[in-house]
């Protein structure tokens, strides 16, 4: 293709030419345009590993993905906390992506973890914006620095998978702007990736795919994002709107439908020239991006990003528990190996971002390897049920006998937890507690390694000396975790969400996942550790926390000034040593927190973090600095960021929990306005926080929307809500065959759940959307005819509509 010109294509263009850029040519490929010599780029999924799909005619995206490096997903990176590491990780997929001509990789998801329920969590990095938007914006970097895209997600709010296409999110200002857009404006203007990816959902009554507000007001004029907006796939509403609201491009193809609709709203100069140009015009830069940097030949090495993903699993898994140094183990140890995730390892999410990794190792064969030596093995338990079966765990039970140390291998398994639908629970599944409770009968030294995508309940923590939380480990975990257990690496990781004891503790407890189609957010600011801090609730292991096998010792911390005036810095230095008999890595995180309590803001938050390298006995001087950002509050009533006067305290700590060292800072503001909420939110909050709707009222500044009624239905009614009509039925039983039948083939029971859970929650414009102009808007709306009891008027709109 020759060198692609924006401007001088955008005056040769046709009106129709231009439009047809404005979706998809199939699922993965943008559109040709072949008499004027354009090609259209390819996108794959990704965000842990590249999901590319070569099938001919695979309009659906649902063909068997090429051999491609399994990282850790986003859950397990971002234990890590070290930003260097996301930003390797992400240079080996672009590598990846160049071999296979991949022009943007689908990636990072950086929502915030609302609640442990959401399915996705595990492809999402944190409950704290800052590590999310730190690390997004590291991982985009380094995507970004091999000549490939990358497509920020999910903009925004989307922090649920229950309704998650038709969803309304209903959520104050102050709290969008600093929980849930905060991430994502420091990925944007730290790395400035490719594309945003616009989140299924509403928020506060408009679609993110047509809202002007989010996409026009906030990423582009007042973030300065230079790329495209792109649909998630299928997530385009009302397309004309969306055009409008700086909604560029749609996947996939809608087979040309919505082509149709745009093109009549600019011959109807509802769409001006302009618009319609804005957009090509980003579109088209796009193309120019892949075209230049596409390299021809490029062959990545196998192993060597195998070693990658290994060395990224060694640093991000979790030592929660070790008493009395039980670990690391000694080869020469009398174990035995329990659990069917030893064999049959949980290594990654369930739904698009499942990748075929290149090669695959598990728990019991690394341990074989490892040590020379051959241990008793034993299921234990069901991985598709929570059915108890006796005779498992007696083989377990005896197995476990003939040893000293029990390596129990439990955790979530994919039909617990995946894309498509919510958890109701926290639990493991029954069948891996009951094991849990007869193995400690045993009376036996117990280490349990964890693989799990989200935080869960663990009332049998007590029958363990050692916890492992592996997370989901990639392609290399169970080779990462093994050298852990044995020492022959220091565990670095620390948690990235908090782990409350009970469901019960997390803040979002009532409202999650909402009712029908509206979830309301009023926690409000008092999202994870900063509600469980706040208000000092008892937890399992606390935000940031994490063991090795040694010891760090902070000291000395040194601050600039004590008195900080707006447009400064404030640097600062400590003393880190490593008092350990091993070599190791610690992560120093920087809270702030504002002295007086009596307002509305969390007891502390992260505003920084650095991950630290020592040999044994070593010590560092750590240097640091916040700006401004590190002290300002969005302020509803200027729309602004201010900072609000007063005396506040640098904590530099271990965890959010384990603060070592303090210091004391006087902020000078010319901010004096009253800064403060309703009475239920201030600082601290009661430890039996809840809501009602007077206190959400007013800190929505507006009355709480009223649900939408399930009926009349309409073209935003899903399949779930039309179900319940004997009209309805027949409907959702001839589709749900049909989307059945196209994954006929697929031999994967976990992406199977997935789309039947899914199918409940499709609006019925999915039907045009994904049936590659098969279906018309015309010949759906009477169809929802005939579903309000109008079959006289539905049936005659159906036989005169094409």
């Amino acid at each position: 293709m020759d060198k692609i010109d924006v401007d001088s294509l955008l005056e040769r263009m046709t009106m129709e030419q231009k439009v047809s850029l404005l979706s998809g040519k199939d699922f993965w490929n943008l559109q040709d345009i072949k008499e004027l010599g354009i090609k259209g780029p390819m996108v794959s999924d990704g965000p842990h590993g590249l999901r590319v799909q070569r099938a001919e005619k695979d309009h659906l995206g649902i063909a068997a993905s090429q051999k491609a490096t399994c990282f850790p997903p986003a859950v397990t990176l971002a234990s890590s906390w070290d930003k260097d590491l996301l930003k390797e990780v992400g240079q080996a997929l672009g590598e990846e992506c160049q071999e296979e001509n991949v022009a943007v990789l689908l990636g990072p998801g950086i929502n915030i973890k609302r609640s442990p329920l959401c399915g996705r969590n595990f492809e999402y990095y944190s409950e704290d914006p800052l590590l999310s938007g730190e690390l997004g914006a590291s991982f985009i970097q380094g995507v970004q620095s091999q000549g490939i895209g990358t497509s920020l997600k999910h903009f925004a709010a989307n922090n649920q998978e229950h309704n998650r296409l038709v969803v309304d999110a209903v959520i104050d200002q102050r709290t969008l702007r600093e929980i849930y857009l905060k991430g994502f404006e420091i990925a944007v203007k730290k790395s400035q990736p490719w594309t945003v990816m616009c989140s299924y959902n509403k928020i506060n009554g408009e679609y993110a795919s047509e809202n002007n507000w989010l996409l026009n007001e906030v990423l582009k004029d007042e973030w300065g994002h230079q790329g495209l907006v792109i649909t998630d796939w299928g997530a385009a509403n009302d397309r004309r709107k969306g055009l409008k609201a700086g909604l560029e491009l749609e996947m996939p193809s809608s087979g040309g439908v919505n082509d149709q609709l745009v093109i009549q709203g600019v011959k109807a100069g509802e769409i001006s020239m302009d618009h319609l140009d804005r957009a090509v015009g980003r579109i088209l830069k796009l193309y120019k991006k892949a075209a230049e940097n596409n390299r021809e030949n490029v062959v990545y090495n196998r192993e060597n990003h195998h070693q990658l993903a290994l060395k990224a699993a060694e640093k991000s898994m979790v030592l929660l528990k070790n008493d009395d140094d039980l670990l690391p183990l000694q080869k020469n140890q009398s174990i035995a190996v329990i659990g069917a995730f030893a064999k049959t390892p949980r290594y990654q999410g369930a739904g698009s971002s499942q990748v075929t990794p290149t090669q695959l190792s598990n728990g019991y064969d690394e341990l074989c390897l490892y040590t020379g030596s051959q241990f008793p093995y034993a299921e234990g338990f069901l991985l598709d049920s929570e059915e108890i079966l006796q005779n498992m765990v007696d083989e377990a039970l005896f197995q476990a006998s003939k040893a000293e140390v029990i390596l129990l291998f439990a955790g979530l398994p994919p039909m617990f937890e995946s894309e498509g639908f919510d958890r109701s629970t926290m639990e493991i599944p029954k069948n891996q507690q009951y094991l849990i409770e007869q193995l400690a009968s045993l009376g036996k030294k117990i280490v349990i390694l964890l693989s799990n995508g989200s935080p869960v309940e663990m009332p049998w923590l007590n029958h363990c000396q050692a916890l492992l939380e592996t997370y989901l480990g990639g392609q290399a975990g169970a080779e990462a975790a093994v050298r852990i257990l044995f020492g022959e690496v220091n565990p670095s990781g620390k948690l990235a969400e908090s782990f409350p004891k009970n469901l019960r503790d997390n803040p979002s407890y009532a409202h999650f996942p909402g009712h029908g189609r509206q979830v309301e957010y009023r926690e409000g600011l008092y999202v994870g550790y900063r509600y469980y801090n706040s208000v000092n609730k008892n937890l399992l292991f606390p935000f940031g926390y994490g063991l090795s096998y040694g010891e760090y010792i902070y000291r000395d911390l040194k601050i600039s000034k004590n008195t900080w005036t707006k447009g400064e810095d404030l640097s600062f230095s400590f003393t880190l040593t490593n008092q350990g008999d091993m070599d190791g890595m610690e992560t120093a995180q920087f809270y702030i927190k504002k002295v007086e309590r009596n307002n509305y803001r969390p007891y502390h938050e992260l505003k920084g973090f650095c991950k630290v390298e020592l040999k044994k006995s070593e010590s560092k001087e750590i240097s640091y600095s916040l700006d401004e950002e590190a002290f300002q509050f969005y302020h509803e009533e200027t729309n602004s960021w201010q900072i609000e006067p007063g005396v506040y305290t640098l904590q530099i700590g271990s965890s959010s929990r384990n603060i070592e060292l303090e210091a004391e800072i006087t902020i000078q503001s010319d901010f004096q306005e009253a800064f403060s909420g309703p009475a239920i939110y201030m600082n601290p909050p009661a430890e039996n926080f809840s809501p009602g709707d007077r206190d959400f009222q007013e800190l929505l500044g507006r009355e709480i929307p009223i649900p939408e009624e399930t009926k009349p239905f309409h073209r935003n009614s899903t399949l779930g809500e039309i179900k319940k009509t004997s009209k309805g039925k027949r409907i959702y039983r001839e589709v749900s065959k049909r989307i059945i039948k196209l994954f006929e083939n697929q031999n994967d029971p976990e992406f199977m759940n997935m789309i039947i859970r899914m199918i409940d929650g499709m609006p019925l414009r999915s039907m045009v959307l994904m049936g590659q102009g098969k279906m018309s808007y015309a010949k759906l709306d009477a169809m929802i005819y005939m579903l309000n009891n109008r079959g006289l008027k539905g049936l005659w709109k159906f036989l005169r509509t094409k």
